[in-house]
């Protein structure tokens, strides 16, 4: 052990020191009176001949001299050449790190990408199972009737009514109807969202108020989910 009482007296002792060297000590009297298996001696003499390769391939500063003056080189330039070495080894460190920083991000951002797709594949997969049940044309949301003509001079709202099923629960679904005059010209659009679906088979409904104005002839109304046409029915004006 490195400190003595001598080093107390001139007040050159120092604690820390001290009590780091005789955790060392003890560490290294733990390790000598370790038993080893065959295992870990193999592991031991493999380590040693590594340390003991490494140490013969590595040269002190005199070697280094030497062997510049063998080549004509100047030793001045040693300490120089020696700080672009570790500069460019740091370099070499920090590019490194900064690829796989770079991956890391590709990584998460492909991995975003994916989530994203997978999640917008399985909304168009709910979405397509969607169907309409039955549909009618009436003068009420909860009219039963199924009519084909209606006089536009009574003034009342023209319900298109449509069940669907195969609703996806706990999803909104954004519908639109179209309505279609006898010359082809859409006359309206309607726009809309519907409540929160708890249930498969879903009642919704579309409408357009009659007037004189309205063009006599054969009308026609479509529903749609987002761009796909669901369903569509035909009356006649009058």
């Amino acid at each position: 052990m490195s400190f003595n009482l001598l080093e107390l007296k001139r007040g050159g002792f120092n604690p820390l020191r001290a009590d780091r060297e005789v955790r060392e000590y003890r560490q290294a009297i733990s390790v000598m009176n370790t038993k080893l298996t065959q295992e870990q001696l193999t592991q031991v003499v493999a380590e040693v001949e590594r340390l003991s390769d490494r140490r013969q391939g590595e040269l002190d500063r005199q070697q280094v001299e030497e062997i510049l003056q063998e080549l004509n080189l100047p030793t001045d330039l040693l300490d120089e050449a020696l700080v672009q070495l570790r500069r460019r080894e740091a370099l070499d460190v920090q590019r490194r790190r900064q690829r796989w920083i770079f991956g890391g991000v590709v990584l998460v951002a492909v991995g975003a990408i994916a989530v994203g797709t997978l999640f917008n594949l399985q909304q168009q997969s709910l979405l397509s199972q969607v169907q309409v049940y039955q549909d009618s044309i009436a003068l009420g949301k909860d009219d039963p009737s199924n009519l084909t003509e209606i006089d536009r001079r009574s003034g009342q709202t023209i319900y298109y009514r449509v069940t669907l099923q195969n609703a996806p629960i706990d999803k909104k679904l954004s519908l639109g109807c179209d309505w279609i005059d006898p010359r082809g010209t859409l006359a309206r659009q309607n726009r809309w969202q519907t409540q929160r679906i708890d249930r498969e088979v879903w009642p919704t409904y579309c409408r357009y108020q009659l007037n004189n104005a309205m063009i006599t002839g054969e009308w026609q109304v479509r529903m749609f989910l987002g761009d796909r046409l669901l369903d569509d029915a035909t009356f006649t004006v009058k």
